[in-house]
């Protein structure tokens, strides 16, 4: 199956929350969603005016996403809803995005190096983690919810507790190792489906694999390009990347 639509760049894929569509952004400024079971575009959302540079979904109930785009904008949408449903406004460019656990709220990274937290009840930032000193390129919630991982151009991974009481210092872990570089890719980050790793991309075409407590556990060889993503199975211990040399690749995780 082939999905053909967009007319530039996809720089972001991820599944809907109930696993039925895809969701892609794009350079030429559109969101849009793919039936995953026949392929076909089922809603295209362009009401953004720059590249959009990160999609995500919410993870169950209402089938919401928010993307994030060079305008300075993260926008929330309802699939079920022609038009954009919230929208906010920011100084800079938005670079990642992602949904808090409960539905109720959206992270966004951008170039400002902060990552915000914005309540979708109150349409402010109900939390603001500062910490990377460059870009942030990357975020992802853990599989239970308690922890944000953060990727940037500084070269850092971070492990942020995002719990509603949790301490005034959210920082719990800073993970390095991997690297960025002049191409100012925006390499993404993940966890694995039980909590206890984390993985990102890398620009020094190796595939990494820490364990949450920040230990590295792999370093894969084989890219020979950007490692601009990479994700980890939900179920069997297979880690997922892609490449600017315009490959995917999938490796195989010691139990």
């Amino acid at each position: 199956m082939a999905l053909r639509g967009h007319n530039n760049a996809v720089l972001e894929v991820q599944w809907s929350g109930d696993g039925e569509r895809l969701l892609s952004c794009s350079a030429d400024k559109t969101v849009r969603a793919w039936d995953a079971a026949t392929g076909l575009q089922v809603k295209k959302m362009s009401e953004h005016s720059a590249i959009v540079n990160s999609v995500c979904s919410a993870r169950g109930g209402v089938p919401l996403l928010v993307s994030g785009s060079d305008d300075g904008t993260a926008r929330i949408w309802d699939l079920r809803v022609r038009k954009c449903v919230q929208r906010f406004d920011g100084r800079f460019a938005v670079t990642a995005v992602a949904f808090s656990e409960g539905g109720d709220g959206v992270f966004c990274g951008g170039i400002d190096n902060e990552v915000r937290c914005i309540d979708l009840r109150t349409c402010e930032a109900s939390m603001t983690l500062c910490g990377h000193t460059d870009t942030v390129t990357g975020v992802a919630m853990s599989p239970d919810g308690n922890f944000l991982l953060s990727n940037a151009m500084d070269q850092t991974l971070r492990v942020w507790d995002v719990r509603p009481y949790a301490p005034q210092e959210r920082c719990t872990r800073v993970i390095k190792g991997h690297a960025h570089n002049f191409e100012k890719n925006l390499l993404r980050c993940a966890w694995s489906h039980d909590g206890t790793k984390v993985t990102c991309g890398s620009a020094d075409r190796m595939v990494y694999v820490w364990g949450s407590d920040g230990t590295l556990q792999y370093k894969l060889p084989g890219h020979k390009g950007s490692v601009n993503e990479t994700v980890m199975h939900p179920q069997e211990p297979i880690v997922a990347s892609c490449s600017s040399d315009t490959t995917i690749f999938m490796g195989e995780l010691a139990l």
